[in-house]
């Protein structure tokens, strides 16, 4: 459910407005947030009717009548867990939160038990030369090499299909042939495939000027790398970007780096602390991002342009960029360690 504004309330909404939200609504509850659009509480059509069975004044606040400690789920937590938690506890829409509490979406037993749809297009960036990977890429490209027995480019496209997404772009270049060949329309493997096809290297986005007018989104879109292999929720990215009126979202990972060392923490050269061998958090960027349609005017056609800068642009600009954290099996196949890595643990990540 992608559109769930309609269903918010502040605290200090009177209960004839929760009326309103609940009976306008298809899944008769209201979620109650703060301004950060943080969960705080749910109200239900029947918390509404205890009310007005106790004689309280339609236009009195809902502050006392709503649910403070409703069931939640978490981004982090799978499909399958959702459907169970309904299932026990006998409810039929459930709020997903991120780990600041927002609300990403609301998720609903049936909607769940049948599989989701989405005709947001997904562009995979696949014309690389993988000079890492050097000699495998030598004949072939790096999105086609074998991992657990099939191309990562073959795995990618299945975990697109499972989240509900079947509109492809795939923006080719170094031995396109083996891509085109290998996928052609897409309709053996149940999706549409389109291409772009790069004559010359453009860096890791700017071949989105390239698109044909007709192949242009319409909508916010996914773009991502075609060496990582991932169990992402492409799904829950596109929810989360939406609900947070985002103009580009950026995927993220938590990377941890222990430091070898003592670390000193010095000021004018007095020691004012020792930490020995140190844990450093960072996040980095998972190669995944949707971006709104208009963003793509800020691509110069035909020129060459890589994701980094193309942020730091919209960063000048002021724009709303936001960052989804990935908290599933995610790995950047970069080298030859990666690659090993990679097929070590293929089988077990993806049970095939």
């Amino acid at each position: 459910m992608n559109n769930i504004n309609i269903y918010f309330l502040k605290e200090g909404s009177t209960l004839r407005e929760a009326l309103s939200v609940i009976e306008d609504g298809k899944i008769k509850v209201a979620l109650v947030v703060n301004k950060n659009n943080s969960l705080i509480g749910t109200m239900s059509d029947g918390d509404v009717r205890r009310a007005i069975l106790s004689n309280v004044d339609l236009d009195q606040t809902i502050n006392n009548h709503y649910c403070t400690n409703p069931l939640v789920a978490s981004i982090n937590d799978t499909k399958k867990y959702i459907i169970d938690l309904c299932i026990v506890n006998q409810i039929h829409q459930i709020p997903v939160l991120d780990n600041n509490n927002r609300i990403v979406r609301l998720d609903v037993l049936d909607e769940l038990l049948s599989k989701k749809k989405y005709d947001n297009k997904v562009i995979l960036m696949v014309g690389g030369l993988g000079e890492r990977l050097r000699p495998f890429t030598d004949n072939t490209p790096k999105p086609m090499l074998s991992v657990g027995n099939r191309p990562i480019l073959q795995t990618i496209v299945g975990q697109i299909l499972s989240c509900g997404f079947s509109n492809i772009i795939m923006c080719v270049g170094y031995r396109s042939s083996i891509i085109q060949d290998f996928f052609g329309d897409g309709s053996k493997f149940g999706v549409k495939i389109e291409y772009i096809i790069e004559d010359e290297r453009m860096g890791t986005i700017g071949a989105l000027s390239l698109l044909t007018d007709q192949q242009k989104p319409d909508k916010p879109f996914i773009v991502m790398n075609g060496d990582l292999l991932t169990k992402a929720r492409f799904d829950s990215l596109i929810d989360f970007h939406v609900t947070n009126e985002a103009e580009a979202t950026i995927s993220v990972k938590e990377h941890n780096f222990k430091v070898p060392y003592g670390v000193l923490n010095l000021k004018d050269g007095r020691v004012l602390s020792l930490e020995e061998k140190p844990v450093k958090n960072y996040f980095v960027s998972a190669g995944i991002y949707v971006l709104n349609p208009l963003l793509i005017s800020h691509i110069n056609e035909k020129k060459y342009l890589d994701i980094t800068e193309f942020f730091d642009k919209l960063i000048a600009l002021n724009k709303t960029i936001m960052a989804f954290p990935i908290s599933e099996y995610w790995l950047d196949i970069g080298g030859k360690a990666e690659f090993d890595k990679a097929n070590n643990e293929y089988h077990k990540v993806f049970n095939v």
